[in-house]
């Protein structure tokens, strides 16, 4: 995600944009709104690298990079960054009345303090982003399109937020389900739906 925001910055409009005479409201949208940026690194950079990668899953691991990406994701893993994730993982567990099914054991001792202390630190990071966010938001200290309101700004940036969420959940879950056998996939309405378009047929949908 990081390098995606990266990536929308290096690439944005500076200024005024001028192209080819096009009409203001392209101009806008596909500068103003980021959407050249947006539809150019998805289907470049994202799209079709996990279309191949689903069908040429070792071939994206068999080179050094790969290796190194491993190594930078557990080197940022063991400093606990993110760790606020877990705490976070941990309440909605609770308060859906679910037992977590990690593979772990749970922590001990010196690394029951050294994982807590992650996660403090995580935490107090957490918020920090949080209150930052939320008061540019507030202050109109964003780049969010002129005339909006500071609230519907700040409604605007959650309802993205859940749905950046619900994407990123549903890539684990969709995966997560071709484990499972049909039978073992509940009963829920929504649930039995999304897993019946993602395997019909060969599974190519997935």
């Amino acid at each position: 995600c990081c390098i995606v925001f990266i990536i929308n910055m290096s690439a944005g409009p500076a200024g005024d944009v001028e192209l080819w005479g096009l009409p203001e409201g392209v101009k806008s949208a596909f500068f103003g709104v980021g959407f050249a940026m947006i539809f150019f690194t998805a289907m470049i950079g994202q799209l079709n690298s996990q279309v191949n990668a689903s069908v040429c899953m070792l071939d994206y691991c068999n080179n050094y990079f790969s290796v190194f990406t491993m190594w930078v994701a557990m080197a940022i893993e063991f400093t606990g960054l993110l760790h606020a994730s877990y705490l976070i993982a941990m309440l909605v567990n609770k308060l859906a009345g679910a037992e977590s099914n990690s593979k772990e054991e749970p922590p001990t001792g010196g690394a029951a303090v050294f994982y807590w202390l992650r996660c403090l630190v995580s935490l107090a990071i957490l918020s920090f982003c949080g209150v930052v966010t939320v008061y540019a938001l507030f202050t109109g200290q964003t780049t969010i399109w002129e005339g909006i309101p500071p609230i519907l700004s700040f409604i605007i940036f959650l309802i993205l937020m859940s749905i950046v969420g619900m994407l990123e959940g549903m890539q684990i879950a969709f995966f997560a389900c071709a484990k499972l056998r049909a039978e073992e996939r509940g009963t829920s309405r929504f649930a039995k739906l999304t897993a019946n378009l993602l395997f019909k047929g060969d599974g190519n949908n997935l």
